[in-house]
């Protein structure tokens, strides 16, 4: 293996009060929303950055006890719990390599010398591929290379394979009698446009199956929280966007719920089994709203300003939920039904420091109209160095909510331009769809159509500009420093896809199968399109400095495909090129190891450009 630069971590970015506030957004403690026990309310599971890695905890609200209940050296931050919160559950994998199994052990705590138990001892390792827990009934998927596996363990006995295919699926819904169990799959080949299928659980047998046809997905959300209701909410996308469906699986009839409003929705019961509460997304930010299924009324819920985040209904009706925007870092808050909005929880010691609020900017692109979110320096005027940070996913997006990073940049002065590219959630599935057959150089089309706006409206100096991104946007960074050579001084990914090929071959079975479903099959298939897309084939192109940085233990980005395209830079000997090389996996959950992501970045691109 060719030894390559590794990346210097400076030890300071700043001389002034700039230094200790960009540290302390990061280190300031957060936590996620706390979940709790449906039949114990009182107990709660979240997770924090408290001990200075992203842990499990659990809080019991009648002592107001809070309990770190993991403390794992790549750290922890998938958990939940059974009805009873009698115990709490959490995924365990190998250093952040995402393949385990679900352990579990009391709410109160296990003696110090005690590890915590297998809680379905008969159920393989694999990737979770979902989880329910019920009162008497458990429904776990794992995938592993062979395809994808649900599992049921009904009372005390052992868990057993209800469900198998090669192809990718997942545990979707259980139905509150725990009679019912709603899968989601793609038997069809296509991941990203899954159908739903109902299995009786006392015997696994199908009850029924629903399928929009190609190129519409359907995804289950949740059963009516009513004894013996056959009702299960599901997202569909029959009229170009993701809205939603109820559908009575025992009477056999359907209701597409038509809310009146722009972008996209999300939805979940309210205890009653009468109202829903709504996620609305448009234009980057979302908000809550209360729909009555009897009247069809919808009402905005008065939250809090900002972008919502997690939210869910307790039984006397509060709202729990998060909230943030850019220039103000998030907060868990409880809207009663009275109306009064408070702080529900905060984590010890100091919030993060604010930052700058974002800029909306619509860029007509080659494929539609762009959305692109703006951050600006404070006291920077005419043409300033930019990044452009491109996100994940890549069916994800950019939204107004806090982000320590992008704060982190705007520190050093740089633009922060974010980019809802074509592959991206939020704008309709035609939007979201249009990268298929040709991933990665159809969303730089929409990145350069971004960046020319930027140039002609003297926002951003066309010398001075980095392109940025993690995992999806470490992907697209690779491809466009290769492919637009012109445009880009810098380029900095994350985790990425670099050589697609090998990526394929290596990663995880649920992403190669997503991976088919975007190309249209698999390297076999269609040899062409993945070279077309992949950042190695561009490699003699790259023209500006290159920054990588991998994680050993990825099984979504793997380290050999990363390693071929340095290898291949090494091999030209004309371009500056850095790696960072960390032990986690996707990413890593360590607050000092992020810190040390963040500084090797922007150092990086301080040197690229002087």
């Amino acid at each position: 293996m060719t030894e390559h630069p590794v990346a210097p971590v400076p030890d300071r970015l700043f001389d002034d009060e700039r230094e200790e506030r960009w540290r302390a957004r990061f280190t300031a403690p957060r936590m996620s929303r706390p979940a709790w026990a449906r039949d114990a309310p009182d107990r709660c599971v979240y997770t924090s950055n408290a001990s200075g890695t992203t842990e499990v905890y659990v809080w019991d609200r009648v002592t107001d006890q809070h309990r770190q209940v993991t403390d794992r050296r790549s750290g922890t931050h998938i958990a939940t719990l059974p009805p009873d919160g009698a115990t709490v559950w959490w995924f365990a994998d190998t250093d952040g390599d995402e393949f385990g199994r679900w352990v579990r052990e009391p709410f109160a705590g296990r003696p110090a010398e005690d590890e915590a138990e297998p809680a379905l001892p008969a159920v393989e390792e694999g990737y979770p591929a979902g989880l329910e827990i019920g009162r008497a009934v458990v429904a776990a998927g794992t995938s592993t290379d062979d395809g994808t596996k649900i599992w049921l363990r009904r009372g005390d006995g052992p868990a057993e394979v209800v469900y198998q295919h090669a192809e990718d699926a997942g545990v979707g819904a259980l139905s509150e009698d725990e009679t019912l169990l709603a899968i989601s799959h793609s038997e069809h080949g296509d991941s990203r446009h899954p159908a739903v299928r109902v299995l009786r659980v006392a015997d696994g047998e199908v009850v029924a199956d629903k399928s929009d046809g190609p190129g519409k997905g359907l995804t289950p959300l949740v059963f009516a929280p009513i004894h013996g209701d056959g009702r299960l909410l599901l997202l569909h996308e029959r009229h170009g966007r993701e809205e939603l469906l109820l559908w009575d699986v025992l009477a056999g009839t359907e209701r597409e719920i038509d809310l009146g409003l722009p972008g996209e929705v999300y939805a979940d019961f309210h205890p009653d089994g009468h109202n829903l509460l709504v996620w609305h997304t448009a234009a980057a930010r979302t908000r809550l709203y209360r729909y009555d299924l009897e009247s069809g009324e919808l009402a905005e819920l008065p939250v809090a300003t900002g972008c919502v985040g997690s939210a869910e209904v307790r039984p006397d009706g509060t709202v729990e939920y998060t909230c943030s925007s850019a220039a103000e870092p998030p907060a868990v808050r409880a809207l009663h039904p009275d109306g009064t909005d408070r702080v529900l929880v905060a984590p010890p010691g100091e919030r993060a420091p604010a930052s700058v609020p974002v800029e909306d900017l619509w860029v007509d692109g080659p494929g539609g109209r762009v959305h692109a979110l703006v951050a600006r320096p404070t006291g920077v005027a005419g043409q300033a160095p930019a990044v452009f940070a491109l996100h994940g996913g890549p069916h994800a997006a950019d939204e107004d909510r806090f982000d320590a990073g992008r704060a982190a940049w705007v520190d050093a002065g740089f633009v922060v331009v974010e980019v809802n590219y074509r592959g991206s959630t939020g704008y309709g599935s035609a939007w979201r769809d249009a990268i298929e057959g040709r991933p990665g150089l159809t969303e730089l089309e929409d990145v350069a159509a971004v960046f020319d706006r930027c140039v002609a409206d003297g926002l951003v100096d066309p010398g001075r500009c980095v392109v940025e991104g993690w995992s999806w946007g470490g992907y697209l960074a690779l491809l466009a420093v290769g492919t637009q050579p012109q445009r880009w001084a810098a380029a900095i990914a994350g985790v990425p896809v670099a050589d697609y090929l090998t990526a394929y071959a290596d990663e995880m079975e649920q992403l190669r199968a997503f991976d088919r479903a975007l190309f249209g099959g698999s390297p076999e298939d269609r040899p062409d399109a993945y070279r077309d897309s992949s950042p190695l084939t561009y490699v003699d192109r790259v023209r500006a400095p290159v920054l990588v940085l991998a994680g050993e233990n990825d099984p979504r980005c793997p380290i050999r495909q990363v390693e071929n395209y340095l290898d291949a830079l090494a091999a030209r000997g004309d371009v500056p090129y850095e790696v960072s090389r960390f032990d986690a996996g996707h990413g890593s959950l360590v607050v000092e190891e992020t810190l040390r992501h963040v500084a090797t970045e922007i150092g990086f691109a301080r040197r690229a450009l002087a």
